[in-house]
């Protein structure tokens, strides 16, 4: 039945327009389970649906949020979405997606396009150190979150920030590959120019220090000082990153890799190199996309509970949306290492590795690559940090 409007289905369920209207805006708590149940039914006996240009004109916003990722092109992203618009869709609202290649411009653009369509709320994931390209829509009403990226000093008070532990999630990598012995371990990433990724390399270099190496002597792929932040060909960066590195006069043992398809690459780049990635070379991803457990070998990683991080920040988005303005929120998840068969003890037949602690001990055995999960959780830490 096409046609039908809000007042036809409240007249054959015997309630009012507004009964209707509360039913499909979930203000229900307040209303009988016979009622609810009746226009429910007529609803969908009826094949209503709302005019959603109606429904801006009246209220000045639709039940659409946008999703501004840097690239669908890197898999977690698509993963992210995926996870967000579920989450979504069971609470009515529904999801605009755009890639901004971490342009701040096209960033600026997608949000003005979004608030002049009625969309009031926003995920913003580039994760740029500066805010101040999108704070002219903050301005005029349009409610953030912030993914992937950690509260920055100068932030809009209102903006929720939701963010794995990226310097822990390194640490772990990098810790792993030092207690398997590796002591020339590469970090390689496209630009580090943005608060994720500058987090990640502090985290690597915090592990080096830790074992007694100076970070000042660790390599750091060369790619991460340019501009180019690689999320549409994460995968050919590693692969030459790889190639360039083990064809040098040091070539590393290990690699760790800004995100999996990054990962991906390198193991390749090995190959092309004629080493085999988890026997001549080890290397460990971020993110446990799932292509990581699919990939041979299957890759250990850094997983980033998305699941939980997507509910978090659906829910915080929606707060400010449909709730009075509420202060800033900044939420640090815990990483976890997944431990596979892309990582292994230094080969007994690779050169001598410097700047190895040597007080005796041998070097340490690899855990059972049997997808072991590890947090680094001391008693202290949480899995949320607020």
């Amino acid at each position: 039945m096409s046609g039908v409007t809000i007042h036809q289905v409240a007249a054959a369920a015997g309630v009012s327009a507004s009964t209707v209207s509360n039913v499909l805006n979930g203000r229900t708590d307040r209303m009988q389970a016979a009622t609810l149940a009746r226009v429910e039914q007529t609803i969908e006996r009826l094949s209503y649906r709302p005019n959603r240009a109606a429904r801006m004109l009246r209220t000045g916003r639709i039940k659409v949020i946008g999703l501004i990722v840097p690239s669908v092109a890197n898999p977690f992203w698509g993963a992210l979405a995926r996870e967000l618009e579920a989450i979504a869709l069971a609470e009515g609202y529904h999801v605009l997606l755009c890639n901004s290649e971490r342009d701040p411009a096209r960033e600026l653009k997608y949000g003005e396009e979004l608030l002049a369509d009625g969309v009031s709320g926003v995920v913003l994931c580039s994760s740029l150190p500066s805010l101040e390209h999108v704070e002219p829509l903050l301005s005029r009403g349009l409610k953030m979150v912030a993914f992937d990226r950690t509260a920055q000093a100068g932030d809009p008070p209102s903006l929720a920030s939701i963010s794995v532990d990226n310097a822990m999630g390194a640490e772990l990598a990098t810790r792993h590959l030092l207690e398997l012995g590796h002591r020339r371990i590469a970090f390689v990433s496209g630009s580090v120019n943005s608060v994720n990724r500058r987090e990640r390399l502090r985290g690597f270099r915090a592990a080096l220090e830790e074992a007694g190496l100076d970070p000042a002597d660790a390599t750091v792929w060369p790619g991460a000082d340019t501009t180019e932040f690689g999320d549409k060909d994460a995968a050919e960066l590693g692969r030459n990153a790889a190639r360039e590195l083990l064809s040098g006069p040091r070539p590393p043992t290990a690699f760790v890799a800004i995100n999996d398809m990054c990962a991906i690459g390198i193991c390749r780049g090995a190959k092309d190199a004629g080493r085999t990635a988890g026997r001549d070379v080890s290397v460990v991803g971020f993110d446990d996309i799932l292509l990581a457990d699919l990939f041979e070998p299957p890759l250990t990683t850094v997983r980033q509970p998305l699941p939980e991080m997507a509910a978090e920040t659906f829910q915080q988005l929606r707060a400010r949306i449909e709730s009075a303005p509420s202060a800033g929120r900044s939420l640090l998840i815990r990483p976890r290492l997944v431990v596979r068969e892309s990582t292994a003890p230094v080969p007994a037949s690779s050169p001598a590795q410097t700047g190895a602690v040597t007080d005796g001990q041998t070097p340490a055995q690899t855990p059972a690559q049997t997808d072991a999960v590890t947090d680094g959780q001391t008693p202290a830490q949480t899995d949320a940090v607020t």
